[in-house]
């Protein structure tokens, strides 16, 4: 299958696929251009033509994003759905894997190198559709002198849970000289009420880590689901996606930490 998509948001839709599809057993594969057809510039061919080759002569079972690994037309890569991200507003070559290696190279001739040897293969296993999905969840970012009645007002507002884009290794704003800017307790009431918050970092790279400083292990204490190395992105989509099965608090934070894609 190849889904032509806008670039600006294709990350979003190749991470949900990545988890709606259950038993993935053919290549599907998102594709884009980031400059227009008319443009001497344009990406748009060799995108599609490295794009068809995947889908049709490859053997990975697998969502994901082929693009230009380069600036140039040198080939593309074909990057896992969950472990990608537009990385610039108009480079060819903006989507880039992230803690990741991509899946492969292909070029316009159809060689296709693969460089991840870590993937599903095709199979006659019967794909199954579970699209249960709770749209009513927020991301949000952390930074010095947020507010964190943020957190209170989207509770108000019908939201079923919040992904947090912390700074460094998942930090919020803790031992802060207003008290009322700690979010702490809105982090802490809002777990008691049943609203899972699962941290991120904005870094992009690497992973959160709940043990390294005195400030995670007391934002950990309060009840957080620590989202490892996903992408604040990926983490919002998974996030609707566990929702959409189940709100008890022990299954949500069970299912976020299981690796289904």
């Amino acid at each position: 299958v190849i889904i032509t998509h806008g670039t600006d948001t294709m990350h979003f839709s190749s991470a949900a696929l990545s988890f709606m599809l259950r038993n993935v057993s053919k290549p599907i594969v998102f594709t884009g251009a980031q400059r227009s057809s008319d443009r001497g510039s344009s990406d748009t061919t060799m995108n599609l033509i490295c794009s068809a080759y995947l889908a049709g002569h490859s053997e990975f079972a697998e969502v994901g994003i082929c693009m230009h690994a380069e600036s140039s037309d040198s080939y593309c890569f074909f990057l896992r759905g969950t472990k990608v991200r537009k990385m610039h507003t108009s480079r060819r070559d903006a989507f880039r894997p992230i803690n990741d290696y991509p899946l492969a190279k292909v070029w316009v001739n159809g060689k296709i190198e693969v460089i991840n040897k870590n993937y599903k293969k095709i199979s006659n296993k019967k794909t199954k559709v579970d699209v249960k999905f709770e749209p009513n969840v927020a991301l949000i970012k952390a930074y010095p002198g947020s507010n964190p009645k943020i957190i209170d007002m989207l509770i108000k507002m019908g939201i079923k849970g919040i992904v947090i884009e912390g700074t460094g290794l998942g930090h919020v704003p803790t031992s802060t000289p207003e008290k009322e800017r700690c979010w702490i307790p809105h982090v802490k009431s809002a777990v008691e009420s049943g609203v899972p918050i699962v941290i991120t970092s904005q870094t992009i790279y690497g992973r959160v880590h709940p043990y390294v400083y005195r400030n995670l292990r007391i934002l950990g204490s309060a009840g957080v689901i620590w989202g490892e190395d996903m992408l604040a992105e990926v983490a919002y989509v998974k996030l609707g996606w566990v929702l959409g099965h189940t709100k008890n608090m022990k299954k949500v934070r069970e299912m976020m930490l299981t690796n289904y894609a």
